[in-house]
């Protein structure tokens, strides 16, 4: 693996598709204390599922305010 731009986009879309396939995050198929190309797969990967989870999290609050729950 490269560790470049779209290895960055490919790990962050993976863990985006994790988080909506409801895999926890613990689920992280990357070593963060393997080598160098385990440790960048599971930063990118990490943070695509925690970006997946803030966005998914902001819609279900806009939707309990606009419906006064």
């Amino acid at each position: 693996m490269e560790l470049d731009r779209q290895a960055f986009q490919a790990l962050l879309d993976e863990g985006k598709a994790s988080f909506a396939n409801g895999d926890p995050y613990d689920a992280c198929p990357y070593d963060r204390n393997g080598d160098a190309e385990a440790q960048f797969g599971y930063r990118y990967w990490a943070m695509g599922w925690g970006r997946a989870r803030a966005a998914a999290e902001s819609v279900a609050a806009q939707q309990a305010a606009s419906t006064g729950h």
